[in-house]
């Protein structure tokens, strides 16, 4: 029998918490847990051990960038974190997927994109198809330089795995770089897995910052 996802919501707000519940909850997943601040989400976060964090950017106390911060220092299992945010261009929520966050979405996704958003960053992949996403990226790439992604020398880099950075820089998924790249799912899951280990990155969305913030990708290469 399949364990069920276990997920922390931590929102200031009565209503976005409950309805959150509610739609995860009749997808089968378990809300441990919900949060009105930030500190409560840490703790109940090391409470629970949950799998995935939705985590509001704005809550009174501690806000959501130093939760996630304190949640994914040293944390057991590398619970996910989603960014909730009622923007779609937040400094805030840059500087979390920075600090490590898995991806972030809008305050008013479909239910079904929720589910399968938490869904989809439990299995270790990242929020990055949207084009929000990318102009996220380009717009605060390097502009807050206490907050960029670690490790940012390319030269460990493979010419292909260069190149399999820049498209990913584009939000392209492994399905749409193995057909890009004319390679196997397979040999592309490879080559992501070895390019986020030698550049000491969590996930897809650091990658993309430091294709961004190295120079890799220009802001001005794709529209937004």
């Amino acid at each position: 029998m399949t364990t069920p996802l276990r997920v922390v919501v931590a929102d200031d707000q009565t209503l976005v918490r409950t309805g959150f519940r509610m739609i995860l909850t009749a997808d089968g997943i378990d809300v441990v847990a919900e949060a009105t601040t930030g500190a409560e989400a840490v703790d109940a976060v090391r409470r629970t051990r949950p799998d995935v964090v939705l985590m509001d950017v704005r809550m009174p106390e501690m806000d959501g960038l130093e939760a996630t911060r304190r949640i994914l220092t040293g944390a057991e299992g590398e619970p996910r974190v989603i960014i909730l945010t009622t923007f779609d261009l937040d400094h805030y929520v840059y500087a979390a997927l920075s600090a490590g966050a898995g991806g972030f979405l809008l305050k008013d996704v479909t239910p079904e994109h929720l589910v399968a958003a938490v869904r989809l960053v439990r299995s270790g992949d990242a929020l990055l198809a949207p084009a929000i996403t990318r102009r996220l990226v380009e717009r605060f790439a390097g502009r807050d330089a206490g907050t960029a992604a670690p490790h940012r020398d390319l030269s460990t880099l493979t010419p292909r795995e260069l190149e399999v950075l820049r498209h990913l820089a584009e939000g392209l998924s492994n399905a749409e770089l193995a057909t890009r790249l004319h390679l196997s799912e397979a040999t592309v899951k490879t080559h992501v897995a070895r390019i986020l280990a030698k550049l000491g990155l969590r996930d897809r969305v650091q990658a993309v910052i430091v294709a961004y913030e190295t120079g890799l990708v220009s802001p001005s290469a794709r529209p937004v």
